[in-house]
């Protein structure tokens, strides 16, 4: 008979995030495209890697589909998504990939089904979509890490244990810079305390006006990109700028912006610090969390604090 372990849920109203149970060897995870679609021969791998962690991954339904650039139609997606949370014998969900299309499908999300059976939900890029809306609809705490569609070249040993013990354990995760990334040049000194909201920059950008776009005030605002040139970043954080969302932040976590370069002599880093640099709050980059090699995985919607002179991020577990 299956195990239901217990969660204490929190009213939509408090702060706090709910934390769903720690996965445990033996623990079914469910596998969904709620994005991209994905290929067989890079979640084998991923797959391979779950296994060795004790857990029994299986495919959802529609895995696998694709509908040009979606992995099937917006009803397969989020049906694969309601029927990960309605089973009881699941315990976690990692997505395959991101991509684009996790904003077409979200609305069709049973949130009364995530609130009564709360789980671990991992993926990054495109699923920030996802995670903002299981944020606001049931403040579930997810985890920003790499997709189960694996490539050992771009997350080696380091980045699948990082996921491992965000998944399974309790410890919390600290992200230290490192001063080869892009963004390790963007610096302004201080520490800050709040949660850590966010992800993908253009999905963040992209949540504007919905209601989905969580309340960062108080919050330490995490974000990470991939082969968007300086001027559309510049584009980005002006656009967060002008729409007041910025005004109550606590502290700005960048991470990895990827092949985010052009022919202008100005960097991406250039850009983040001009755009950033005078909210009056810290700001550290260089942290090695997105699309780049080396990629760690934090949890979201969970306390953290930032240290710009220890150089680091720090946050509470997402599981419990």
């Amino acid at each position: 008979m299956t195990e239901v372990r217990p969660v204490t849920a929190v009213p939509l109203a408090g702060a706090q995030p709910v934390r769903p149970a720690a996965l445990r060897p033996g623990d079914r995870v469910m596998l969904v495209s709620p994005s991209g679609p994905t290929r067989p021969e890079r979640v084998a791998r991923g797959l391979e890697l779950l296994t060795a962690w004790g857990l029994r991954p299986v495919l959802a339904s529609h895995a696998y589909a694709r509908h040009g650039y979606l992995a099937g139609s917006d009803e397969l997606r989020a049906a694969d998504v309601n029927a990960a949370f309605a089973d009881p014998d699941v315990r976690g969900i990692l997505c395959t990939r991101g991509g684009y299309g996790a904003q077409r499908m979200v609305d069709a999300v049973d949130m009364a089904a995530v609130r009564a059976d709360p789980k671990v939900v991992a993926g990054f890029s495109d699923i920030t979509a996802l995670q903002f809306a299981l944020w606001r609809g049931a403040r579930l705490a997810t985890v920003h890490g790499p997709g189960a569609s694996w490539l050992d070249q771009r997350t080696p040993p380091e980045s699948a244990e990082s996921l491992r013990r965000a998944l399974m354990t309790t410890e919390p995760a600290t992200v230290t810079r490192l001063e080869t990334e892009e963004t390790a040049p963007v610096l302004v000194p201080g520490t800050a305390s709040g949660p850590l909201i966010g992800g993908n920059l253009c999905l963040v950008v992209s949540s504007l006006g919905t209601p989905d776009m969580p309340d960062l005030t108080g919050a330490i605002l995490l974000i990470e990109e991939v082969e968007e040139p300086p001027y559309k970043v510049d584009r980005m954080l002006t656009q967060l700028r002008r729409s007041g969302v910025l005004a109550g932040v606590a502290g700005v976590a960048v991470g990895q912006f990827t092949n985010c370069a052009d022919d202008w002599a100005v960097s991406v880093a250039d850009v983040i610090a001009e755009r950033l640099g005078d909210l009056g709050v810290p700001v550290l980059g260089g942290l090695p969390i997105g699309h780049g090699h080396g990629q760690l995985t934090v949890p979201v919607g969970t306390p953290a604090t930032l240290d710009t002179t220890a150089g680091t991020l720090t946050v509470s577990p997402a599981v419990s």
